[in-house]
Order: C-alpha cells, then sequence, then structure tokens
C-alpha cells in the first residue's frame, strides 16, 4: 500500500530524518563522520537547513537507509528526496 504523505513541511521532514539517523548509533556515527560534524556542533545546528539538508543527502547516498528512513516516517522515499531538493533551492 503506498504511504500517505501527511507532513509535506521539508524542515520537518528532515529534522525527523535526523532523528531517525541519529536513533542507531553506527548509522549516527557514520552520518557524523562523513559530514564531520561533532557532536557538539550538531546540538547548536539542530535546526540549520544546511545540516537537515545534509542527512537527507546522507540518506539518499545510502539507499537501504533512505528506504528504511521512509518506511519508519511513513513516507515515500521521493518526498525524502523532495524535502531535500527544496531545502536546498
Amino acid at each position: 500500500m503506498p504511504r500517505l504523505e501527511t507532513n509535506r513541511d521539508p524542515a520537518a521532514i528532515a529534522l525527523r530524518a535526523l532523528v531517525w539517523t541519529l536513533d542507531e548509533p553506527g548509522r549516527a556515527d557514520r552520518l557524523l563522520t562523513l559530514t564531520g560534524i561533532g557532536p557538539e556542533d550538531l546540538r547548536e545546528r539542530i535546526g540549520d537547513p544546511a545540516l537537515l539538508a545534509a542527512t537527507l543527502a546522507f540518506l539518499e547516498a545510502h539507499e537501504p537507509d533512505l528506504i528504511a528512513c521512509a518506511a519508519a516516517l511513513d513516507l515515500e522515499p521521493q518526498a525524502l528526496v523532495r524535502a531535500r531538493m527544496e531545502m536546498e533551492a
């Protein structure tokens, strides 16, 4: 059954994706390593559109994570991609 896009706000989608990403230690470490962001920077920049867009790009770079995150958030994977594109526009 197709997923409903209950939340179309790109920043809200990205924030939910960030929370999902950080919920698993290995995935969280990979995000921090690849982005070069430390835990303190992350806390300070939690609402930064660039950080949120980078989180979505991180998920896009590993399709299994993108699909799992979308499923967990009850969204289509394309909704995460659109949210990143809108945030980067």
